[in-house]
């Protein structure tokens, strides 16, 4: 009988407390786990010694069969069984493995449980973690709380196992993402192409567009065909726009936008729009020392040099114009190549007037109006 109690006992294993074990769900209750641990009792894991985060119910975290690693508490509790705790076993491996993350950049699966002073606080198995609010995102944050409950994937960027500190960051990864966007986008992206964007900024030269990964430049000469005084004038930021690639730097890692399209170019076939010697409608846009320029209907800025603002002489076209100011030009020049336009408010003036005097002197009415002047003064003298 004692070989065979001796037999009997060498097949359980041999345990002492602070020991990990391994074992499998026998059942669970609202505030046990009767565990198998391959021991000559089984293993009791208390609801207070289970890693429960989200606070849910014991059944709803743990089955029948499912495995487990506990540490050993006390070998034997009231009732003669092995207490164990799964939180303390965690606390151990978790250490581990967090300090394995921080050495070798792991990727960790997180979800933030309240929002503190300056950040996020974490929960990974048992272990507290914070995401500081500046290593949440590569963009500003304004709302924290929007955070809350979502999963995250983090990295490890700060550890230390004695002060029990570990930091982790969002914005690492989402850095590593648009870097491995941007050399995708680099790379395959070439000039005259169309895409989409989002406008993220303007400053006074122009306005930055996100293309998916990379930034690029819409220069102000390149919002729009019409002159542009501000890039607020034709965007806001967070709009939608559609764009040509104009230039690409790889190296630089630089990409030139344009906003205006090639098919709306006013100068296109310009010449069968305007012809020189004809008379149109304009508006003052600029005053400079050497003229006024004005924009045509059809949205071509041409120059009215000084000495064709008036017939008389003037010292500055201020002196004459406004901007804003409605006039008629004649055209008396076209450059179709260096996309440049003379106009003349004087000679615009002098055509109209010699319209106006013409159709005065037209032979049909002056004939008529004679005929009726020298009947009126026939008919006073035969009275």
């Amino acid at each position: 009988m004692d070989d065979y109690a001796e037999e009997l006992n060498n097949t359980f294993v041999k345990l002492s407390e602070g020991d990990i074990v391994d074992g499998k769900v026998l059942s669970v209750t609202e505030t046990e786990i009767l565990v198998n641990i391959g021991y000559i009792s089984d293993g009791i894991v208390p609801s207070e010694e289970v890693i429960n985060d989200e606070d849910k119910p014991l059944v709803d975290l743990y089955k029948t069969d499912d495995e487990i690693k506990a540490m050993v508490v006390s070998l034997h509790d009231a009732e003669g069984n092995v207490l164990l705790s799964i939180k303390k076993a965690a606390a151990i491996v978790i250490w581990d493995e967090l300090q394995d993350a921080f050495d070798n950049g792991k990727v960790l699966d997180v979800v933030p449980k309240e929002v503190v002073k300056g950040g996020l606080v974490c929960q990974i198995q048992g272990i507290r973690a914070f995401i500081p609010a500046s290593r949440l995102s590569v963009n500003y944050v304004e709302n924290l709380s929007d955070f809350v409950g979502q999963p995250l994937k983090v990295k490890v960027i700060d550890f230390d196992v004695e002060k029990k500190k570990v930091i982790l960051s969002r914005k690492e990864l989402e850095k590593e993402e648009l870097n491995k966007k941007k050399k995708e986008l680099l790379q395959n992206i070439s000039k005259n192409d169309r895409i989409t964007g989002v406008v993220k900024r303007l400053t006074n030269f122009g306005a930055f567009v996100d293309i998916g990964g990379i930034d690029g430049l819409i220069h102000i000469n390149d919002l729009s065909w019409k002159r542009v005084k501000h890039p607020s004038d034709v965007v806001s930021v967070g709009d939608n726009v559609e764009v040509t690639v104009l230039e690409v730097n790889r190296e630089k890692e630089r990409i030139s936008l344009g906003l205006k399209n090639v098919n709306d170019d006013p100068w296109l076939n310009i010449k069968e729009k305007y012809a020189e010697g004809h008379v149109y409608d304009g508006s003052v846009t600029r005053l400079v020392s050497f003229g006024a320029f004005v924009m045509l209907d059809g949205g071509v800025e041409g120059l009215v040099h000084v000495s064709e603002i008036a017939d008389k002489r003037i010292e500055k076209p201020e002196d004459e114009l406004a901007i804003g100011d409605k006039v008629k030009v004649k055209l008396i020049g076209i450059d179709e190549k260096g996309k440049k336009i003379k106009l003349s408010i004087k000679a615009a003036k002098d055509d109209v007037d010699k319209a106006e005097f013409q159709k005065f002197n037209d032979d049909s009415d002056i004939t008529t109006s004679l005929k009726d002047v020298f009947a009126g003064i026939m008919d006073n003298f035969k009275e």
